[in-house]
């Protein structure tokens, strides 16, 4: 039954990531994006990590996407971009996606090499993740959270110069 399952939640994600990809709507986009989530999160759970599928819906497909679709209300987006920017940012793109997947390739080899996971605890246990996330990794932990903020506040700062021209 959990093949059954993990096939279905599977097929399901990769699917929502398709209808994603090729959905020109952005409100859909959002919406496809919290359901490969929540797939996600199913297969985690299939894999008895439930901390990671709990994480995973709760912090992904609820608060992230809030803020995608808070983005998404706030900003016209139907505004056509000039092709120069349209250029730069294909080529952005492009870079983005070979520095991806050259990382894939890293941890791929790394993973299958037996290689060290960067000083996360063998066993997956949930204290020694926490204590390592607040003690080793602490200013990261910090840092990520300041740029969600300073993103937050700058895509306010945005909306209100646009509402007051």
């Amino acid at each position: 039954m959990a093949l059954v399952i993990f096939i279905v939640l599977s097929v399901l994600c990769v699917a929502a990531v398709v209808a994603m990809i090729v959905s020109r709507n952005q409100a859909h986009n959002a919406l496809f994006l919290v359901l490969a989530f929540a797939c996600l999160g199913g297969v985690f759970g299939l894999l008895d990590a439930p901390f990671v599928a709990a994480a995973q819906v709760l912090v992904y497909a609820g608060a992230i996407m809030v803020l995608f679709l808070f983005a998404i209300m706030m900003f016209n987006l139907r505004q056509p971009f000039p092709p120069e920017k349209k250029r730069a940012r294909v080529i952005l793109a492009a870079v983005l996606a070979l520095v991806l997947l050259a990382e894939l390739v890293l941890a791929g080899g790394r993973a299958l090499g037996g290689g060290s996971t960067a000083g996360i605890p063998a066993d997956g246990a949930i204290a020694d993740l926490g204590r390592l996330l607040f003690t080793d990794y602490l200013y990261a932990f910090e840092i990520t959270s300041l740029l969600i903020v300073a993103a937050l506040v700058g895509a306010l700062a945005l909306a209100g110069k646009k509402e007051s021209e």
